[in-house]
């Protein structure tokens, strides 16, 4: 699978971890930009187009869930899949998330293999 993903975490070792985690597996093969902040996310978005991203809710100034609804309203970005990375974890903060537009919900701690999988069944077809 090949693909373009960006990572939206403002802990730069769970960046490091999901890179990792996509990088080490055979099956995924593609390019990797990480985003510091909800707000440099908003810098990256706008120049370039991703097959996947992942980010966090959690995360000072522009939140996940400000980047989700930023995402799902703009043409460009409305049908990019997006999995959501949370130590919120509760049924409410899935739900939102969800409705808001998230594809899937991985509560940390989760696994390497949790992660692949997660993004395996939402990438889209055309990046395999």
């Amino acid at each position: 699978m090949s693909f373009r993903v960006l990572i939206v975490d403002d802990s730069s070792a769970m960046r490091a971890y999901v890179r990792a985690a996509l990088e080490d597996d055979p099956d995924l093969q593609g390019e990797v930009e990480e985003a510091p902040s909800g707000f440099e996310a908003l810098r990256i978005l706008p120049r370039q187009t991703f097959d996947l991203v992942v980010l966090d809710i959690n995360m000072p100034n522009i939140n996940g869930l400000e980047l989700i609804s930023f995402m799902r309203g703009s043409d460009k970005h409305k049908d990019t899949p997006l999995l959501i990375i949370s130590t919120e974890s509760s049924a409410q903060d899935r739900k939102r998330a969800l409705e808001l537009g998230a594809n899937t919900y991985l509560g940390k701690p989760f696994t390497a293999g949790q992660l692949v999988e997660a993004v395996r069944n939402i990438a889209p077809q055309s990046a395999s």
